[in-house]
C-alpha cells in the first residue's frame, strides 16, 4: 500500500457521519455500521494509485469521496436517495453555507474573485498531475467579462474513475450533485452539461443565479442520478 494516503481517521468528516449513523441507527447498529466502514476504507486503500496524500490541494474531495463509498454500500437499509443527498451535500459543502452570509456572486467583484480562486485552483491541481497524474486533470477556461461568468472543467477525476472500477457508479451522483447545493450557498448558479461520470468531462460555468444567464437553462436529473443543466428548448448547450 502507498504509504501516504489518507487514513480514515485523519477526515474532518467521521464525527458527523458516526453522529449521523447514531440519530439513524441508534448506537449498537450505528457501531456495527462504522466498523464494516472502516475495514472497507481501509481496503479501498490498497487498490488506490499514489494521489500524493495530504499534498494534494484536492485531498478531502479524493478521500472524503472514498469514505462516502466505504459508507453506503455499508448502510443496512437503503435510505431514500433525498436524504443521502441531504447528508452529503451538508457534510462537504458546509463551507460553501458559512460563505454565503458575505459572498455573493451576483456582485461582480465576487464574481471576479471566485474565478479567481478557480484559477488558483487550476494552476496548482496541473501542478499536482505533473506529480501525480491519476488525479484531477483541469482545464481551464479564460473569464467571461461580458457575462461575467467563470468556466473550468475537469477531464479527469478520481472518485469518477474509482467508482467505475469498484461498480459504484450509483454512489457516484451524490458527490457529484453536492455542486450544485454548494454553488446556491454562494447565490450562484452552476451550470453543467455532464460529470467524468456521465460524460467525457465534468464541466463548470459558473455565474450568479439572478444573471440572465442562469434563467436559461433547467437543471434536470438524468437516468443515471446525475444532476445535469440543459438549456430550456432541449438544446443542450456546449
Amino acid at each position: 500500500m502507498i504509504q501516504n494516503h489518507l487514513i480514515i481517521d485523519e477526515l474532518p468528516y467521521c464525527g458527523k457521519v458516526k453522529a449521523w449513523l447514531k440519530e439513524r441507527y441508534g448506537n449498537e447498529q450505528a457501531d456495527d455500521i462504522w466498523r464494516k466502514t472502516e475495514a472497507d476504507y481501509a481496503a479501498y486503500l490498497n487498490d488506490l494509485p499514489d494521489y500524493g496524500g495530504k499534498k494534494n490541494g484536492h485531498a478531502y474531495a479524493i478521500y472524503g469521496g472514498l469514505l462516502i463509498f466505504s459508507l453506503i454500500p455499508s448502510l443496512p437499509d437503503r435510505p431514500p436517495q433525498a436524504e443521502l443527498q441531504d447528508f452529503v451535500q451538508k457534510l462537504f459543502m458546509e463551507p460553501f453555507i458559512k460563505l454565503g452570509k458575505v459572498f455573493d456572486l451576483n456582485r461582480s467583484f465576487d464574481m471576479w474573485l471566485i474565478d479567481k480562486v478557480f484559477r488558483r485552483s487550476g494552476d496548482r491541481d496541473r501542478r499536482d498531475a505533473a506529480k501525480y497524474p491519476a488525479g484531477f486533470i483541469n482545464v481551464d477556461e479564460p473569464y467571461d467579462k461580458e457575462h461575467h461568468a467563470a468556466r473550468y472543467s475537469f477531464t479527469q477525476c478520481p472518485n469518477a474513475e474509482f467508482a467505475k472500477s469498484h461498480n459504484l457508479l450509483s454512489v457516484l451522483p451524490l458527490l457529484c450533485n453536492s455542486d450544485f447545493f454548494g454553488i446556491s450557498r454562494i447565490h450562484g448558479t452552476l451550470i453543467r452539461c455532464g460529470t467524468c461520470g456521465n460524460s467525457d468531462r465534468c464541466d463548470y460555468l459558473v455565474v450568479g443565479n439572478h444573471d440572465p444567464v442562469a434563467s436559461e437553462y433547467t437543471t434536470v436529473t438524468d437516468e443515471d442520478g446525475f444532476l445535469v443543466s440543459r438549456r430550456k428548448g432541449d438544446r443542450v448547450w456546449r
